[in-house]
């Protein structure tokens, strides 16, 4: 088996198959330690992920999380993370530099063997039938062919691997973008993410227009910080020079935070947030998508490592149940039934997101959301738990069973 990138989808994929006894190679194209740019902060669905899988939670490097703080309208509100049955109700903040290189090391430890500096360059297919039988990789300036019986794409939005298939994403799909950088400060360490609502696009006259986004502060530990924002449309029009965006936003922090050019660590650096489930199929042809490559990308937070690592352990399941089958035919049908696994898990929370989205696109419904979600107690409590997806659908709370309704009545497009 032959799983593309390291990062927490491929990781926690080829874990979950070293673990069953199969024969797993993951490659990966830069070398360990490295740096991924994220905001860092893990929801209680990624600390579940984690748990499962083993990793040790409880060593340094880690800060743990209760909940989070928003700003909008002048106010602040703390909220903790939600008391559900299916999850744990604490977060994490772990910087992608040495996260994705534990998560390695841990399929590592299961049984997988790891190859850094290898960059996957194209599939190797079969001449009759066009599935996939492996891949093409530079290692050390050679090129070397990996066979395999399956190819497991979990390298990122771009996806080499998919665009190979002829996988392009989906244009009507939310797209996200997202900028950061690190600052490392005297404000003390903190146990809440912060989330300021108050995003103003400084071009607009009287910065009257509300943008659908925020920015955040995630501590990092020992002072460090991961200070970023992001936004979210489905149009793909806004236009916006973030990194500029970034800059004014940061301006108007007070003073004594010192979020300034004086304490910054690091440059500031963007990335592109497909969302949505925005590349299909999720199999097809011998490959399996999995994490970004996919598109599982939260539309309404732009999350995205708690659904790597869900995607990641679900295609593991489902590869391992099809290679049990005594048949080809038996086989295929079994890892066709990954996409539409992921349809049922996701698919009606996504298309909610893309709705959510296009509706806080409109500046004045963006600035009555912020607003209103701020002074209702109960109203910002179901929006903390439908933006983090952590809902309990066996709860008797009337939040948890408008969402529970919610995500019934929408379709999974």
């Amino acid at each position: 088996m032959v799983v593309v990138g390291a990062g927490p989808a491929g990781s926690a994929t080829a874990y979950y198959l070293a673990q069953a006894g199969l024969n797993v190679l993951l490659l990966e194209k830069a070398t360990f330690p490295r740096d991924k740019i994220c905001g860092d902060g893990l929801t209680p669905r990624a600390v579940k992920e984690l748990l499962a899988m083993g990793v040790d939670l409880h060593g340094s490097g880690w800060v743990r999380t209760r909940g989070l703080r928003s700003y909008s309208a002048g106010l602040r509100v703390e909220i903790d993370w939600p008391d559900t049955t299916g999850f744990p109700d604490y977060g994490l903040v772990r910087t992608r530099q040495d996260f994705d290189h534990l998560l390695a090391q841990r399929a590592q430890q299961a049984g997988a063997r790891l190859l850094e500096g290898t960059r996957v360059t194209d599939l190797v297919l079969d001449e009759r039938t066009g599935r996939a039988r492996g891949v093409l990789a530079r290692r050390d300036g050679v090129q070397h062919t990996y066979a395999a019986p399956l190819v497991v794409a979990a390298d990122g939005a771009s996806s080499r691997v998919a665009v190979a298939l002829g996988l392009e994403q989906r244009k009507d799909r939310p797209l996200g973008v997202g900028v950061r950088r690190y600052y490392t400060t005297d404000r003390p360490d903190d146990d809440y993410l912060e989330a300021w609502l108050d995003l103003w696009d400084p071009a607009a006259p009287g910065r009257r227009a509300m943008l659908p986004g925020y920015g955040w502060i995630f501590p990092a530990g020992n002072g460090l910080w991961n200070v970023g924002l992001g936004t979210m449309t489905v149009n793909r029009n806004l236009g916006l020079d973030h990194r500029a965006l970034l800059e004014d936003w940061t301006r108007r922090l007070p003073e004594d935070w010192q979020i300034d050019e004086d304490h910054a660590t690091s440059p500031v650096r963007g990335h592109a947030l497909p969302c949505g489930l925005n590349r299909r199929p999720q199999y097809t042809r011998g490959v399996l998508l999995t994490g970004d490559a996919a598109g599982m990308i939260n539309p309404l937070s732009g999350e995205g490592i708690d659904y790597a690592l869900e995607s990641g352990r679900l295609g593991a399941e489902f590869i391992i149940q099809a290679l049990a089958r005594s048949t080809a035919d038996q086989r295929e049908r079994a890892l066709h039934a990954y996409p539409r696994h992921l349809q049922d898990a996701f698919g009606g929370y996504f298309t909610l997101g893309r709705l959510f989205v296009q509706a806080i696109g409109n500046p004045h419904v963006m600035k009555v959301f912020a607003h209103h979600s701020m002074r209702h107690r109960a109203l910002r409590g179901l929006m903390f738990k439908l933006w983090s997806n952590l809902t309990d659908p066996h709860s008797k709370d009337a939040g948890d069973r408008v969402i529970s309704a919610l995500l019934k009545a929408t379709p999974a497009a």
